[in-house]
């Protein structure tokens, strides 16, 4: 894995994996920044949301527990003037026929072993997640009802 960052002047940085992906990190108008991207502790949260959608989706594929969709949506605390994250709380949103049961053991594994939240962990900074499962049917019928509103 490779980083590069190259300021670009202000709070700006444009970052690359070195395998053609690259975005910018800025602070908040607030903080004097131009709030042209995330600011790098956002990225991080961001990290920890695409790997937990990643490795559960591994895990589920592991486990033959099959979904329609699925989606995490965390919030990360940073008290005061805090110099950064004291913890993060979340829902894991999916869309399954598995019991609620299946969906708690496959995020449980996943929040064990996804490599971001590993970091997070290493740094003492609390990560959890509660999973909130919805049946295809009735993932359906609220599509349907949104559509007429």
């Amino acid at each position: 894995m490779k980083a590069i960052g190259t300021w670009k002047g202000g709070y700006q940085t444009r970052v690359e994996d070195g395998r053609g992906h690259s975005l910018i990190v800025d602070l908040p108008t607030d903080e004097g920044g131009r709030d042209l991207g995330p600011s790098a502790l956002e990225l991080s949260v961001l990290s920890l949301a695409g790997c937990i959608t990643t490795i559960f989706a591994l895990v589920a594929k592991k486990r033959k527990l099959g979904f329609e969709a699925l989606s995490v949506g965390l919030e990360a605390r940073r008290p005061g003037e805090a110099p950064t994250i004291a913890s993060v709380g979340g829902t894991l949103h999916v869309v399954t026929s598995a019991s609620m049961e299946d969906v708690q053991a496959a995020l449980d594994i996943t929040l064990r072993t996804c490599p971001v939240g590993v970091l997070f962990n290493h740094a003492k900074v609390p990560v959890q997640v509660h999973a909130i499962v919805t049946p295809p049917v009735a993932a359906q019928l609220e599509e349907v009802l949104l559509s007429r509103s």
